[in-house]
C-alpha cells in the first residue's frame, strides 16, 4: 500500500488521504490534486516554496548538502570533465555522447548557426547605449517569425529542431548585443572554431586584425557556461515551463525567461558584486563595508555571498574559484585594484566567524562577475552571459515538460482578501 497522509478539515471533519510520491531524492511530496474535490480547499504558498509544480528528471540539488547534479552527474565531474556542448547534449537527452554522436550534434549546431540577415536590422532599432538585456529578449522572441516550418510544438522532431536552434543562435543574438552597443561591425560565426572559441570570436575580433583568444580565458569561460547551464525550478525555468504550458511558441518561451532572469534577484546577482566592489573603492575600506554588512540597521549588503538555496557553500563556487585565480595571475588588466579588493574581501569573510556561523560563503555570481570583467565583457552584459548558458537548461525543461503525459496549462490559485460583493452606485450618487 502506497504512502498517504491523512487532512482533516476541522470545520466540518471531513478528511482525505492523499499519496504521499518519492523521488530519487529529496524530500518526499504530498499530492494534493484531490484537495479541493474532497475538501473544497487549496493549498498557500507564497513563492511555491514548498510546492513541488512538476516532475523532472533533468536537476536536483540539495541546498543543504551543496549537492548540484545533472542527469545524474556531479557538477564537479562535470565541470573538471566535461565541455559546455557536452553538457548541452546531456541536458537533452539524457545521456553523455558517443564521440559520433556528439559529432553529428555538432553538424546539426553548425548547420543552423547563423541567423536571418534581415534579423540582424532588429538591433538597430535599439539606441545604442539600450541594456542589452532588452535586446536580448526581443530579438530571441522575434526568432519566432522566421520558423513557421517547425514550429508544431506538438511534433518531436520539430521541438528537438528547436531546441538545436536555440543552442546554436544563442551565442549569435549575444555577441551582437555587445557589437552594436560598441558600434562594431557583426561578426559570422565560424565552423572551424569550437563554441566558446567561436563565441568570443564574435565578440571581440574586428576586421583590421586577427583575434585569438587566450587558452585560459577560453577554459573560464567554459566553466562558467557549464556551471549555469541549469539549476532546477528557479524563477526563470519556471516561467518559461508557464510560458509554454499554455503552448507558447518555445522562441517566445526563452525570451520570458531571460525577461525573469533580468531581475536583480535573479540573473543581476553578478553585476551587482562588481558594483559593490566599486563601491568600496580600496582595500582599506573592506572592514568599514564587514562592519556595515553585520550592522542590522544598515540595509547595506555584501553581494555574492550566501545563496537562497544553497545552506552549504555553493558547490559552483569551489570549482569556479581556482579558475577565477588562474585567470587573474595570466590575463594583465588595467583593473587590477578591483580584483585586489575582491580577493581581499573573499580571504577575510572566509576567515571571519560571523560569516562562517550565518555560511555566507562566497556564492558562484561572486567568482562569475570577477571573471566577465577579466575576460573583458561589461557589466551590462553580465546577465546576457548567464541567459547564454542558461538557454539550454530552459529549452530542455521545456521539451521535458511537452513530453509530460500529465501536462496542463498552469493555473496557480490565490487566497483572495478584496471587497465583498458590492453593488454598482453611479457617480453622481457617490460621497
Amino acid at each position: 500500500m502506497a504512502d498517504t497522509v491523512t487532512i482533516t478539515d476541522n470545520r466540518t471533519g471531513k478528511q482525505v488521504e492523499c499519496p504521499i510520491l518519492t523521488g530519487v531524492y529529496g524530500a518526499p511530496v504530498i499530492d494534493t490534486k484531490t484537495l479541493y474535490k474532497e475538501l473544497e480547499v487549496f493549498t498557500f504558498d507564497p513563492g511555491f516554496t514548498t510546492t513541488a509544480a512538476c516532475k523532472s528528471a533533468i536537476t536536483y540539488l540539495d541546498g543543504e548538502k551543496g549537492i548540484l547534479l545533472h542527469r545524474g552527474y556531479s557538477i564537479e565531474e562535470l565541470a573538471q570533465n566535461s565541455s559546455y556542448l557536452e553538457v548541452c547534449y546531456l541536458l537533452l537527452y539524457g545521456e553523455l555522447p558517443t564521440e559520433d554522436q556528439f559529432d553529428t550534434f555538432r553538424g546539426h549546431l553548425n548547420k543552423r548557426n547563423m541567423v536571418h540577415e534581415h534579423l540582424e536590422r532588429f538591433y538597430t532599432g535599439y539606441l545604442y547605449d539600450a541594456h542589452p538585456m532588452s535586446m536580448l529578449i526581443g530579438v530571441t522572441g522575434a526568432l519566432s517569425s522566421y520558423y513557421h516550418e517547425a514550429m508544431d510544438i506538438h511534433d518531436p522532431l520539430d521541438r528537438e529542431l528547436t531546441a538545436i536552434r536555440v543552442i546554436a543562435k544563442m551565442p549569435i543574438l549575444a555577441a551582437h548585443c555587445y557589437k552594436h552597443s560598441v558600434g562594431h561591425p557583426f561578426v559570422y560565426s565560424r565552423d572551424d572554431l569550437g563554441y566558446v572559441e567561436n563565441f568570443l570570436n564574435m565578440m571581440f575580433s574586428v576586421p583590421m586584425r586577427e583575434y585569438t583568444p587566450n587558452p585560459t580565458a577560453v577554459k573560464a569561460l567554459n566553466l562558467m557556461l557549464i556551471l549555469h547551464a541549469d539549476h532546477e525550478q528557479n524563477a526563470s525555468t519556471s516561467t518559461v515551463r508557464l510560458a509554454g504550458s499554455a503552448e507558447a511558441n518555445p522562441f517566445a518561451c526563452i525570451a520570458a525567461g531571460i525577461v525573469t532572469l533580468w531581475g536583480s534577484a535573479h540573473g543581476g546577482a553578478n553585476e551587482a558584486v562588481l558594483k559593490m566592489l566599486a563601491e568600496i573603492e580600496t582595500v582599506d575600506n573592506i572592514p568599514k563595508f564587514i562592519a556595515r554588512a553585520k550592522d542590522k540597521d544598515d540595509k547595506f549588503k555584501l553581494m555574492g555571498f550566501g545563496h537562497r538555496v544553497y545552506k552549504n557553500y555553493d558547490p559552483r563556487a569551489t570549482i569556479i574559484r581556482q579558475v577565477c585565480h588562474d585567470l587573474l595571475k595570466e590575463i594583465d588588466t588595467v583593473d587590477q585594484p578591483t580584483f585586489e579588493i575582491a580577493m581581499a574581501l573573499e580571504e577575510i569573510a572566509l576567515k571571519d566567524e560571523y560569516f562562517i556561523e550565518r555560511k555566507l560563503y562566497p556564492n558562484v555570481d561572486f567568482y562569475s562577475g570577477i571573471i566577465l570583467k577579466a575576460l573583458g565583457i561589461p557589466t551590462s552584459m553580465y546577465t546576457v552571459m548567464f541567459a547564454l548558458a542558461r538557454s539550454v537548461g530552459w529549452i530542455a525543461q521545456w521539451l521535458e515538460m511537452m513530453e509530460d503525459p500529465d501536462f496542463k496549462i498552469g493555473r496557480p490559485r490565490q487566497l483572495y482578501v478584496g471587497q465583498e460583493k458590492r453593488d454598482y452606485v453611479p457617480i453622481n450618487k457617490r460621497k
